[in-house]
């Protein structure tokens, strides 16, 4: 019954995958005819230099109200996201041209330069209406291509041009009302809109279910604008041409900046106003990728485990059918991994940081399976900014229980039931990984102080973040550590002796063959690290989870059984120091990962510009490949630990 519904739930996120399927993140709301609709601004982002900036570092207007942030969560912080307010507003329903925002002051040289400088690094501009990013849509070679933001500017012969007028589009659909009683908005609708009573609810209303953008260059007169104030007429028309630039920066020269609105009826309804956004390119290559994948992983490790358990089985079949007086003849003539039987259980070199790596692999993998899965089911629609890391923390903290547990449970085995040392191993895998994570993300953290850049996490957030650490994740990791001090060791089934066993020499590096074992697990990555990698430095949106769970249980699989295969090999040649060979069998994809990153970074980052943009680039793929070996090389280590236990277990040795 267990099967079926794990089948049943494969075959729910094999579907889901394809359609997108997310759950909103946040409910309809109805804005009346006339209602003003307040547009939010986010960070400056370029895939240039991967660092964003605030809206306002650049001269840009200005709300008369003033700049105020708005309400972030933990994720969104983490990922450099700065919402703010913005002078631009809309009345719902009410097309309206030519309104002036404002005109700035005369450029500085600071500014120019900054300005140039951002134009140069390819910064986009990116606004958001009703928690909906603007899209912008381009025609190239008879595509039409889908961008999140738009350009700052554009430089042409040497000469900077300013995008300084905005055309929107805002596609509005009405509102049905539904069953549920009248819900309250979430995220960005909140703020700054009037809400409907109940003595309304017969008023028609429409919802927000697209925003799109065209930047302008336009040449305004700045002596016209003088008296104007913030949204009134200009004064002459302004002919929008996107493929046409017509205002120069200049220092000493201010910037008069222009918007217009049209509003248009759509049939998109509001759980499929997201659509745009989630239409992947090469949605077939990744549908074939996938299953190309799978069948090659499965059919390899079908004929991997088949040769492997008939060699085992007729090794122990043969060995069971002697009697004791022939059993001890051959006792003498033994080859292979019977005579390692003494000191196949011997305790490792370093016992004691094993234990603390398997129990952060395990707390770092049930974090991938409970985000991923949750994420799947769509939990963590991109609607919902920041959700995703939100969620991946806290599920971190609370698996501190499980890396405890598993860390001291292994520290007893290791040590024959000794109870002696439990709270220093919990201890140090309290805080062996967070360390690791703290450290890099400190360094490069400095490098983004340094820059100014809102990517930086501030002092306040870190502050929270270390609170977090050790009023969460240490005690349950304590708590975790005692239950696995209470928990019977797991007892080995043969004696080790005391003299250790001369390992025979090799004919090749053992650890030659644990380095090239990874190609195996990193076969069933790659293609899906390539979508994620453009997720994450492109500004794409990942949204198929429930093909990147689907590549995780494909990983894990292939993971357990080349490091079991392994071990056996290791163990047919007398090696019997197969501990620390089965973490880095299967964690050795990571090293491939990082080479993957370098490729990723010369190749198809080639934009990517300075030095400190290059050292983030790689000091974050540093991180994601160490939290890669511990979750693989845990997954290695404890399948050849039952392995090797089921294996000694079962034959009868004196």
């Amino acid at each position: 019954m267990g099967n079926f519904g794990i089948w049943v739930l494969t075959i729910c996120l094999i579907f889901q995958s394809g359609y997108g399927f997310y759950l909103p993140g946040s409910y309809p709301l109805k804005h009346v005819v006339g209602n003003y609709l307040s547009v939010k601004v986010n960070s400056l982002t370029s895939i240039d230099t991967e660092m964003p900036f605030g809206y306002y570092s650049l001269p840009f207007c200005k709300p008369v109200e003033g700049v105020k942030d708005s309400a972030e969560n933990l994720g969104e912080l983490l990922m450099g996201d700065r919402i703010e307010n913005s002078p631009y507003r809309f009345k719902m329903h009410t097309n309206e041209t030519e309104i002036f925002l404002c005109q700035t002051n005369k450029l500085s040289s600071d500014d120019f330069k900054l300005l140039t400088k951002r134009i140069d690094e390819m910064y986009q501009v990116n606004l958001i209406l009703d928690n909906l990013p603007a899209i912008r849509y381009t025609r190239k070679e008879g595509f039409m291509l889908r961008w999140t933001g738009y350009p700052i500017g554009v430089k042409i012969k040497d000469v900077y041009y300013v995008f300084n007028h905005l055309k929107f589009k805002v596609l509005v659909h009405k509102y049905e009302e539904t069953n549920v009683a009248r819900v309250m908005g979430t995220g960005d609708a909140v703020e700054g809109f009037p809400s409907v009573g109940n003595k309304g609810s017969d008023v028609p209303g429409y919802m927000v279910v697209g925003f799109e953008v065209v930047p302008c260059s336009v040449m305004h007169n700045g002596d016209l604008v003088k008296n104007l104030k913030m949204y009134e007429k200009y004064p002459s028309p302004i002919k929008c041409e996107p493929t046409t630039v017509s205002m120069p920066i200049k220092e000493g020269e201010p910037i008069v900046f222009t918007y217009e609105v049209t509003f248009e009826e759509s049939d998109i309804k509001w759980p499929s106003r997201w659509d745009a956004y989630l239409k992947m390119e090469g949605a077939k290559v990744h549908w074939f990728s996938i299953l190309n994948s799978l069948m090659v992983i499965t059919f390899l490790a079908g004929i991997v485990l088949v040769i492997f358990l008939r060699t085992v089985r007729r090794d122990l079949t043969r060995y069971e059918e002697l009697d004791k007086e022939a059993q001890a003849m051959v006792n003498e003539e033994l080859s292979g991994w019977k005579l390692v039987v003494g000191d196949v259980f011997r305790a490792p070199s370093n016992p004691a940081l094993l234990c603390i790596m398997v129990g952060n692999g395990v707390q770092i993998l049930g974090m991938a399976i409970v985000t991923i899965l949750f994420a799947a089911l769509g939990f963590m629609s991109p609607a919902s900014r920041g959700t995703l890391i939100t969620g991946m923390l806290f599920s971190y903290m609370i698996l501190g229980i499980a890396a405890g547990y598993v860390a001291v449970r292994l520290w007893r085995t290791i040590g024959f039931g000794d109870h002696k040392g439990w709270v220093s191993v919990a201890w140090k895998a309290a805080c062996f990984f967070p360390g690791i994570a703290f450290f890099i993300l400190t360094i490069l953290n400095f490098l983004l102080w340094g820059s100014h850049s809102t990517g930086a996490i501030p002092f306040s957030l870190f502050v929270i973040l270390l609170l977090l650490w050790f009023c969460i994740s240490v005690p349950l990791t304590l708590v975790g550590g005692y239950f696995g001090a209470k928990a019977p060791h797991i007892e080995y089934p043969v004696r080790t002796n005391q003299i250790p066993r001369e390992i025979p020499a090799q004919k090749y590096p053992s650890w030659l063959l644990v380095l090239g074992a990874g190609t195996l697990p990193f076969g069933t990555l790659f293609i899906e690290l390539f979508f994620i990698m453009s997720s994450i430095w492109m500004g794409r949106v990942y949204y198929v989870f429930g093909f990147l769970f689907i590549v995780l249980v494909l990983l894990v699989v292939v993971c357990a059984e080349v490091s079991l295969v392994l071990t056996y090999m290791h163990l047919c040649v007398e090696d019997w120091k197969w501990w620390w060979k089965s973490f880095f069998a299967s964690g050795s994809v990571a090293i491939y990962i990082f080479l993957y990153s370098i490729n990723y970074l010369i190749f198809d980052l080639k934009s990517l510009s300075g030095p400190v943009s290059a050292t983030l680039y790689l000091g974050y793929s540093l991180f994601m490949v160490l939290t890669i070996m511990f979750a693989t090389g845990t997954v290695g280590f404890l399948s050849s630990f039952w392995f090797v236990h089921y294996l000694f277990s079962s034959v009868k040795l004196d």
